[in-house]
C-alpha cells in the first residue's frame, strides 16, 4: 500500500514538473541506463544542520539530493543515468512533519541555485520541484506523505544534471 501510494504521488509529480520542461523534440525521451554511483557528478559535502548530518542520498549525489536529517532509508536509492546526466529515487521515513522536510529541501534547492517550479499540498501531504533555469537539468523533487500514527513517508529524486 505505501508504495502504491508513493508510486502515484512520484507519478503525479513527475507530470506535473514535465509541464515545465522543454518540449520532447528538444529533449528526446530516452529509457535511462543503469549508471553506477561512481558516473555521477562529484559528490559535494553537505552541510550539517542542528538536527544534524545530512547524508547524500546515494554515492556522487549533489548537494541537494540527501537524506533529510535523522531519516531512515526503506532500502538503497535507485540510480541511473539519462538525458540530463545522473539521478536517482530514494524512500525514507522520517519524524519531521511534511511541512519540515518540503522546507528543509526548498532551502537546499535555492542554495544549490535551483528555482521553485512546483509545489502542492493535498490533506497533510505536500510535494515540492525545483529546476535549474540554466538549462542544465538539474531537478529535486520531494513528495512527503504522514502516516497516521507513525513517521512521515518521504520519496525524494533528483537528476544531477549535465
Amino acid at each position: 500500500m505505501k508504495r502504491t501510494l508513493a508510486a502515484t504521488a512520484l507519478m503525479a509529480t513527475l507530470a506535473m514538473a514535465g509541464c515545465s520542461q522543454a518540449p520532447a523534440d528538444e529533449a528526446p525521451a530516452a529509457a535511462a541506463e543503469a549508471a553506477p554511483a561512481a558516473d555521477a557528478a562529484a559528490p559535494t559535502a553537505a552541510p550539517a544542520t542542528a538536527a544534524g548530518a545530512a547524508t547524500p542520498a546515494a554515492p556522487g549525489a549533489p548537494a541537494f539530493a540527501v537524506v533529510y536529517p535523522g531519516g531512515a532509508a526503506q532500502g538503497p536509492a535507485t540510480v541511473a543515468r539519462g538525458p540530463d546526466g545522473p539521478g536517482g529515487i530514494l524512500s525514507f521515513t522520517t519524524d519531521a512533519t511534511p511541512d519540515a522536510v518540503v522546507d528543509f529541501y526548498r532551502q537546499r534547492a535555492e542554495a544549490a541555485g535551483l528555482a521553485s517550479v512546483m509545489a502542492m499540498n493535498t490533506g497533510d501531504a505536500r510535494a515540492y520541484g525545483a529546476a535549474a533555469s540554466d538549462g542544465s537539468g538539474k531537478l529535486l523533487r520531494v513528495v512527503a506523505t504522514p502516516v497516521a500514527d507513525g513517521p512521515t513517508n518521504v520519496q525524494l529524486d533528483w537528476t544531477a544534471g549535465r
